[in-house]
């Protein structure tokens, strides 16, 4: 059984162009399909660049009385963009997003997003991914007759 990110991860990624202004972010965070995330994956020539979220529209916009319209998201964005490779365990992402303070991680390899994984999605995995710890420790066990 596979306890790697890219069998948790969400696949599809929401993006925007760093030129976008915050009010345009916004509005395509609350129009996606398929799922509220609130985020978006900040590209520069095709590449993933940053992130931003909902937190940052509040912590660095709106409570700060900028005209949502005037700010772009480049300027506001989490950069560099923390990550995780797909074919890591959902036990390593979970420590990077502690140790860096982080909910969201973009998946990527040699500058390509493969995905997204969220704190959220670990904690609704949690449970199968602790019976399936719990069976692997079993079968490799057994033989041992321990």
């Amino acid at each position: 059984m596979s306890y790697a990110v890219k069998s948790y991860m969400e696949k599809e990624v929401h993006t925007i162009c760093g030129e976008a202004n915050v009010a345009e972010a916004a509005k395509a965070i609350a129009e996606k399909q398929g799922g509220y995330r609130g985020y978006l994956i900040i590209l520069k020539e095709g590449s993933p660049v940053g992130i931003v979220t909902e937190r940052d529209f509040v912590t660095k916009v709106l409570a700060r009385g900028v005209d949502p319209s005037t700010i772009k998201v480049s300027d506001i964005m989490t950069s560099p963009l923390i990550t995780i490779d797909p074919d890591e365990d959902l036990l390593k992402a979970s420590e990077v997003m502690r140790e860096n303070n982080v909910r969201k991680l973009p998946v990527v390899r040699n500058g390509i997003i493969y995905g997204m994984i969220t704190a959220d999605d670990i904690a609704n995995k949690c449970g199968a991914y602790v019976d399936r710890t719990i069976k692997d420790i079993i079968r490799w066990t057994a033989p041992l007759g321990l």
